[in-house]
């Protein structure tokens, strides 16, 4: 059996979407105000004790995560030359229907903001379908350990592969598509999801949404539909307020690493990403902070009922 040393040299994540497009190929690009992407593995190989104490199927479904990273960028060659730019609502009915029947969760709809693009990196377009799958409930009870860190990567390795067939099933109907990575990627997620109205972001830096709180992963297909049924307001952002009086992840947090909504507001660093790293090579992924969140713990609407009389806010 291979050791985990040899397996994480196999996990490449990290692509640009410029080396698949031909070069006069308009790209929408990051903003002067984008922040820098983080490799988590990356990280982890700088902060840790040695390779992240995964399970070694655990670095083979990521291997094939990277491979399905790759795909997505790849794929791109297969849009069609001739495409159409509106769906519609049976078309956008099915696509929800064939998104849901590969085992999403949610999807979401947004304009991409320029902003949420990390520095140095660009997507073919501007035009987001967000998605979201859940991470079992159960697996994510044991953090930290082998197996939740094994249920972390199994996710990314579905969310991923769906991805891909959902990008491959918008270019059966005449659309333009690029396949977002799950793990890694071109775009903030989080935000991407939130301005999509599908949550709103914890203390813990964590998309939170109704069913499932923060026990998720998300990605994108990015198309060139222009009339996608974007959100005007989000009814989630109640959840900032609520985060800003219970921190109780931040209190749970075995590395100390996170440092919380209202620094966040400023620096748009929601967790100190050394200590972080650090914690997730030597515990397995830790999850904690998503253990933990009164989101994961208890029913939306029951915490949004508790903030209401908190806030002498009526329903």
């Amino acid at each position: 059996m291979r050791r985990p040393e040899q397996l994480e040299k196999q996990i490449k994540v990290d692509f640009n979407v410029e080396d698949y497009v031909l070069k006069d190929t308009f790209l929408f690009r990051h903003s002067e105000n984008s922040k820098a992407s983080h490799n988590i593995a990356a990280l982890a190989r700088k902060y840790g004790e040695g390779p992240p104490k995964f399970y070694p199927k655990t670095f083979e479904v990521m291997i094939d995560t990277g491979q399905q990273t790759k795909l997505s960028y790849e794929s791109i060659l297969r849009n069609p030359s001739e495409v159409k730019t509106s769906i519609s609502s049976e078309e956008l009915s099915d696509l929800i229907k064939y998104a849901k029947s590969l085992g999403i969760n949610d999807i979401g709809f947004t304009k991409v903001n320029s902003k949420l693009i990390f520095k140095d990196h660009a997507i073919l377009h501007d035009n987001a379908i967000v998605l979201t799958m859940e991470m079992d409930a159960e697996q994510i009870s044991l953090a930290p350990s082998r197996d939740t860190g094994h249920e972390v990567h199994f996710t990314y390795n579905k969310l991923g592969r769906i991805s891909n067939e959902i990008a491959d099933y918008l270019r059966t109907k005449g659309f333009s598509a690029q396949a977002g990575p799950a793990m890694g990627g071109d775009v903030d997620y989080k935000h991407l999801a939130e301005e999509a109205a599908m949550g709103s972001i914890g203390n813990h830096g964590l998309l939170i949404s109704p069913g499932i709180g923060p026990r998720q992963r998300i990605t994108a297909v990015y198309t060139n539909i222009e009339n996608l049924p974007f959100p005007k307001t989000n009814p989630h952002t109640w959840i900032k307020d609520f985060c800003k009086a219970c921190k109780i992840c931040s209190k749970r947090c075995p590395a100390n690493a996170i440092v919380g909504i209202e620094t966040a507001s400023i620096t748009n660093e929601y967790i100190d990403l050394p200590k972080c790293a650090k914690s997730f090579a030597n515990s397995f992924g830790c999850s904690i902070c998503i253990k933990e969140c009164i989101f994961n713990r208890s029913d939306y609407h029951k915490v949004h009922k508790v903030h209401l009389k908190r806030t002498n806010i009526v329903d």
